[in-house]
């Protein structure tokens, strides 16, 4: 069973920057899509990145290009979020997620951290 533990969400003035943590246990980490999606409240779940399992392919929704970037650590079974020049609207849970094989919709979810932006 896959299990995914988030850490590094928190309060930010716009402009700042946090780094999202996701620690993957029960399955081989190269074998897994990581990804990170959010969801604000009243708003449906919208993917933010993933990344491939060898992390050689990255996907990103359009409003993060540029200001998140993803990466995965093979050796620690870590995935990363850097988020960068955040804003209010960058508001709400981060949920880590992971996906067996190639990437799409996840199989497995983390319970989410909370990241607020305040302008």
């Amino acid at each position: 069973q896959v299990q995914l533990v988030e850490s590094g969400g928190g309060s930010v003035q716009a402009g700042g920057s946090l780094r999202l943590s996701c620690a993957v246990s029960g399955y081989t980490f190269a074998r897994l899509c990581m990804g990170w999606f959010r969801q604000a409240p009243g708003k449906e779940r919208e993917r933010v990145a993933q990344i491939s399992g060898d992390g050689g392919t990255t996907y990103y929704a359009d409003s993060m290009k540029g200001r998140f970037i993803i990466s995965r650590a093979l050796s620690e079974s870590t995935g990363y979020l850097q988020m960068n020049d955040l804003n209010p609207e960058d508001t709400a849970m981060y949920y880590c997620a992971a996906k067996i094989g190639t990437c799409g919709w996840p199989n497995y979810w983390g319970q989410g951290t909370q990241v607020t932006v305040s302008s």
